[in-house]
């Protein structure tokens, strides 16, 4: 069993749990090796409502590389993107992966953006 498979059914197991509605949608996170992805969806229509990743310009122009900075710069970004949409509290789906690193400050820098979880 490698620790990606691991990491699966850690997800699987918090999925389990985690439920996003309307009214609090779950916000997802992936990291990748080279970039983290997040999304805020709601579960009970199947939609992602808004999403934000270290790919887009606007992270890559604020930091360079793939760190800690630049998941603080990527959970900001959602939080304000949310906000646009008139989203300000979530459930937090830290998809199988341990809340610590790039993880917990993606979560920092969106409850400084706003969001409430």
């Amino acid at each position: 069993m490698n620790s990606d498979h691991r990491r699966l059914v850690r997800r699987k197991r918090i999925r389990d749990k985690i439920k996003g509605t309307a009214e609090r949608p779950r916000l997802s996170v992936y990291r990748g090796n080279r970039n983290i992805y997040t999304q805020i969806i709601d579960d009970t229509e199947g939609r992602t409502l808004v999403s934000a990743s270290s790919m887009e310009a606007s992270v890559r122009s604020k930091v360079k590389g793939f760190t800690v900075e630049t998941a603080k710069a990527v959970g900001e970004l959602l939080a304000e993107k949310a906000k646009e949409r008139g989203i300000s509290k979530v459930v937090f789906d830290r998809g199988g992966y341990k809340y610590h690193g790039k993880v917990k400050a993606l979560a920092d820098g969106a409850r400084a953006g706003g969001l409430e979880f």
